[in-house]
């Protein structure tokens, strides 16, 4: 049996395409969220277009169609499976489309035309500067452009051109308009796995769509189950996030002010935070993770399409049930007092700054065990944050979600709901946090050189949680430095070292060889040896000089004790390079049995 065809081919012109947007026919929520391409990107797909060069196809799906209780058939918008930023793009440039950038400032992408060298140009203020450049080429497709007005006044300005060339040029580029782009209309009737299978081949080959972008389009194409107002919950909640400011402009969507949700979101315009700030796929991916019990986002794009998993079939009361328990997950999200008291849970355990926070994907997860947690009746409210604290360490410091494995958090997910979260943390505990880690493999990872290296994150909590003070200082914590303007630097000065044959990068820059240190400090030892300025030390605290040379260390048994919560070997005072391979094991022992004892206090 032959395979029919699942799409159709269909051709549309430029202005036709951006005609269909405009008109709603075509759902594109990227134009409310941070456009990815770089302005360059824009000006090559304009050449391209002007060049007559081929530009690729976009690929639309309309939502199938489902019998609704009445009997009727709902009729789907077409959502945009791939080709977003292309559309974008062509909006801004053209259609005079503000987008906005990863900041959420509104931009505008203006390209500039030298109609007389045939050129394009991301504008810049030159452009503006020389009468030879049109700054922004919209001003040629607006409907009541004037072309005989405006080659008249080019000429004017650039009298040595001849008008019919430059008559010519501008015809040609307002030719864009009427370039033709392919579009794959992917068949009404198609399964949504296929429909699934067919985004995930689409982004194996390096499109710009997520899942979470998928889910969001599909949202925003179903006004009936009220998908088109969580988008804007979630767009609107992640735009205030980082651009408080914005509230003032979302005050002027009457629809959504009308809904309770504008009295839910606005709070987090007024509480900037950067230990998490919440994407639109993370808001999905909690929401998902704690109402559905499920991670692979492709499930969520079927339930929202109404499939029944064992039947095959679409079905309205899947549809309506799925939107109920998405919009419960993303209430839970948005709600002041739990995301709050998360933030609370996070910074609990050291980790106050984004300096440190690498993984989003582990923050995710712990929120969903979190608002899991705080609705279990057996774990009392005062243990949560002691529970969510444990997890966040040991999902960090063992890379468990390394690589934003699906598979991993959905099979944690089933754990938890099955044996308990108890159960489940203690049998992680005895699985990976063995004896071995910490006294074989823990040491192991810090035998690294980047300072973005989990393990050193996870040290630096623990120091952090400890109160630690930085290195030869009293009062001078490493939560200051970490907060306020503190940097790593060398324990055996990477001067030193290189002046004594050390030259390898990875070898001085070695995380056992970090310390955070007051900069002030740091330029008085400069490049002595460690017997060298520790001697220094030990000499202005026998002499008690008040001058305080290096540090404010005054007294042998505050030395000692500095050491310790910086794990620094106690005789580093009598090393030069000829014990440098010797520091650095010594150390990382140190620095790892620190991590173990500050998980245990967790």
């Amino acid at each position: 049996m032959m395979n029919r065809e699942k799409f159709q081919l269909q051709q549309y012109s430029i202005d036709a395409i951006i005609g269909k947007i405009q008109a709603n026919d075509f759902v594109i929520p990227e134009i409310q969220r941070p456009f990815v391409w770089k302005k360059v990107q824009v000006r090559d797909l304009i050449d391209s277009l002007y060049r007559g060069y081929p530009t690729g196809y976009i690929i639309t799906w309309k939502n199938p169609d489902i019998k609704t209780k009445d009997g009727e058939l709902s009729r789907g918008r077409n959502i945009l499976i791939d080709g977003q930023q292309r559309i974008t793009a062509l909006m801004t440039a053209l259609a005079r489309v503000e987008v906005m950038d990863s900041d959420f400032n509104k931009i505008r992408i203006k390209i500039a035309y030298n109609p007389i060298e045939h050129k394009l140009e991301v504008q810049d203020a030159s452009h503006l500067k020389d009468k030879r450049w049109i700054p922004d080429i919209s001003e040629l497709f607006v409907p009541s452009f004037d072309s005989y007005t405006f080659i008249s006044k080019y000429v004017e300005s650039n009298p040595e051109v001849n008008p019919s060339d430059v008559s010519q040029s501008i015809t040609q580029i307002q030719e864009i308009r009427n370039r033709q782009i392919g579009v794959i209309e992917l068949d009404n009737s198609l399964d949504i796995e296929e429909v699934n299978s067919i985004f995930t081949r689409i982004n194996s080959k390096g499109a710009q769509l997520s899942q979470s972008d998928f889910v969001m389009s599909k949202m925003a194409a179903d006004e009936k189950h009220g998908g088109n107002i969580l988008r804007k919950v979630i767009d609107y909640f992640c735009h205030l996030a980082v651009k408080p400011e914005f509230y003032e402009i979302l005050k002027k969507d009457k629809a959504f002010q009308k809904s309770d949700y504008a009295n839910e979101i606005k709070w987090i315009a007024k509480k900037h935070q950067d230990i998490y700030v919440p994407g639109y796929g993370d808001i999905i991916r909690v929401a998902f993770m704690y109402s559905f019990g499920r991670a692979k986002l492709s499930d969520l794009v079927s339930l929202l399409s109404g499939r029944d998993f064992e039947t095959r079939e679409f079905k309205e009361e899947i549809i309506e049930d799925s939107y109920q328990k998405l919009e419960k997950g993303i209430r839970n999200f948005i709600n002041e007092n739990k995301f709050h008291q998360f933030i609370l849970a996070i910074r609990g355990a050291g980790f106050i700054s984004s300096k440190i926070i690498r993984s989003r994907t582990v923050l995710n997860f712990a929120y969903m065990l979190y608002l899991k947690l705080i609705d279990d009746p057996k774990i009392p409210k005062a243990q949560v944050k002691h529970y969510v604290h444990k997890w966040y360490v040991l999902s960090v410091l063992t890379g468990r979600y390394s690589g934003a494995n699906e598979s991993v958090l959905g099979r944690d997910i089933r754990s938890i709901n099955e044996k308990g979260f108890l159960k489940f943390l203690e049998e992680a505990e005895s699985s990976v946090l063995s004896n071995n880690f910490w006294n074989v493999t823990l040491p192991q990872n810090l035998e690294a050189s980047i300072t973005t290296n989990i393990a050193f994150n996870v040290f630096l909590a623990a120091q952090i949680r400890n109160q630690s003070n930085s290195l030869f200082m009293n009062g001078l914590s490493i939560a200051d430095l970490v907060t306020v303007s503190g940097d790593v630097h060398h324990i055996f000065p990477k001067g030193y070292l290189m002046k004594n044959g050390i030259k390898n990068r990875g070898r001085y820059n070695q995380i056992a060889n970090y310390t955070y240190l007051d900069p002030q400090i740091n330029k008085v030892i400069s490049d002595d040896a460690p017997n060298v300025y520790f001697g220094k030390i030990k000499d202005q605290i026998k002499h008690d000089n008040m001058t305080h040379i290096i540090g404010n260390i005054k007294s042998l048994n505050e030395l000692k004790k500095n050491l310790s919560e910086n794990a620094i070997p106690a005789d580093i005072d009598s090393m030069t390079v000829a014990d440098y391979d010797e520091f650095l094991q010594k150390r990382r022992k140190l620095m790892a049995h620190l991590i173990r004892d500050y998980y245990r206090s967790l």
